[in-house]
């Protein structure tokens, strides 16, 4: 027992014992016999990054939902099972965020108002006293005719019924545009777009000579577009935010949110590529 310390002190969990997660990913990395710079490499995890995670600072990592998927990817580069690391994370760092609860929107759908049917009764009243109305003016005006003039033999003639009103015709529905809709794509290139539609998401991309494209974060919201003549490599921080287009063809892949995913893309369908 250590001078100075009380005896609870020293009572330490085993969950205590453990190693931080940074130095569990150091130490991995180099009993592998790996530098920072390979492992940098190889998960497109910037050298800086690497570096802060193996002392614990995640605030370089731009939020929970990235620090979750830098862990992932460094500890699978070093041959590290991610999930009691990832564990580890939450319970040091106030765990993942709860969902929204639903309730308000089915109680926004159980208190619209119904849309109001015609009063047909009302329309029928009104035009039996129209009717009503039409015949008795009719007959006053037939008694009161002056003295001498002649009334033309025969039945009244009937009142000229209301033409039917034309039915409108049906408007036809826009089409809907189609999910590859994106103008103008060249048939010579490879066109990728991505568009982070669920949170922000850090990106990376690169053209086929290594030449940087882009490397940062896309926010909520907005889109970037990308064109090489030959190949482009991407990076997702968080592949579950971005909605992504190659080709002019929307990619059908369901990525999870904070997956860091890498892809490569050519010209022609992305589905080959």
């Amino acid at each position: 027992m250590s001078i100075g310390n009380s005896p609870e002190d020293d009572r330490i969990s085993p969950a205590d014992d453990r190693d931080s997660i940074g130095r569990a990913l150091q130490q991995t990395r180099i009993a592998a016999g790996l530098t920072v710079e390979e492992v940098s490499a190889s998960t497109r995890v910037r050298i800086p990054i690497v570096h802060a995670i193996e002392e614990d600072d995640f605030s370089r990592c731009g939020g929970d939902v990235y620090a979750r998927g830098h862990i992932r990817t460094l500890a699978r580069a070093v041959g590290l099972d991610p999930a009691p690391l990832i564990e580890q994370y939450d319970a040091e760092h106030g765990g993942r965020p709860a969902p929204t609860p639903a309730a308000p929107l089915f109680e926004a759908e159980r208190i619209r108002p119904e849309p109001r049917r015609p009063n047909w009764t009302a329309a029928m009243v009104a035009a039996i006293v129209a009717v009503v109305g039409f015949v008795g003016f009719t007959m006053f005006d037939g008694n009161d005719a002056p003295k001498g003039s002649t009334v033309a033999d025969g039945p009244a003639p009937a009142p000229e019924k209301a033409s039917p009103a034309a039915k409108p015709k049906p408007v036809k529905p826009a089409p809907k545009p189609s999910e590859s809709a994106i103008a103008a794509v060249p048939q010579d290139k490879v066109t990728v777009k991505m568009t982070a539609t669920d949170g922000k998401s850090w990106i990376s991309a690169k053209a086929a000579d290594g030449k940087l494209l882009f490397d940062g974060l896309l926010l909520n919201g907005e889109s970037k577009t990308f064109q090489d003549d030959e190949r482009i490599d991407l990076v997702l921080g968080n592949a579950g935010a971005i909605e992504l287009y190659v080709n002019g063809k929307k990619v059908a892949d369901k990525f999870e949110s904070g997956q860091v995913e890498r892809l490569t893309y050519t010209k022609g369908d992305p589905e080959a590529g």
